[in-house]
């Protein structure tokens, strides 16, 4: 599985940003799909997940009311869609497929999931 996020990019507080992440590959394998966020100095932080059919969701805390995940089943695309910006949404966000569906780890742990993009970039200034 291959993971390219996209639509990261500078935006002032209170504004809007729409991430995209695009999976290809054996996609098949894929049980749900999740965005994390790090920010400098700072542990890598769940902000969102989906399961591949995208019948069900879960975002964390910290975005919920503000941040939308969704599935877009044609185009094998997770995107994000991030409103009313804070600057401590500043981050690099990261796109990541779980394939093991285990049990024995949390499901909001980085360590869930097997695949990672590359991140991308999304700064909010104040």
């Amino acid at each position: 599985v291959q993971l390219v996020e996209s639509g990261g990019g500078l935006v002032q507080a209170g504004g809007s940003l729409r991430l995209s992440c695009a999976a290809s590959g054996r996609t098949f394998s894929i049980y749900r799909m999740a965005w994390f966020r790090q920010a400098p100095g700072k542990e890598r932080e769940f902000v969102a997940a989906i399961s591949w059919s995208g019948s069900s969701a879960a975002l964390a805390d910290s975005v919920k009311g503000r941040f939308t995940i969704s599935k877009d089943n044609a185009k094998n695309t997770v995107p994000l869609q991030m409103d009313s910006l804070k600057p401590e949404d500043t981050a690099v966000y990261y796109c990541a497929a779980d394939q093991s569906a285990s049990v024995f780890v949390p499901d909001t742990s980085p360590l869930a999931f097997d695949t990672w993009g590359q991140g991308t970039q999304v700064t909010v200034s104040s």
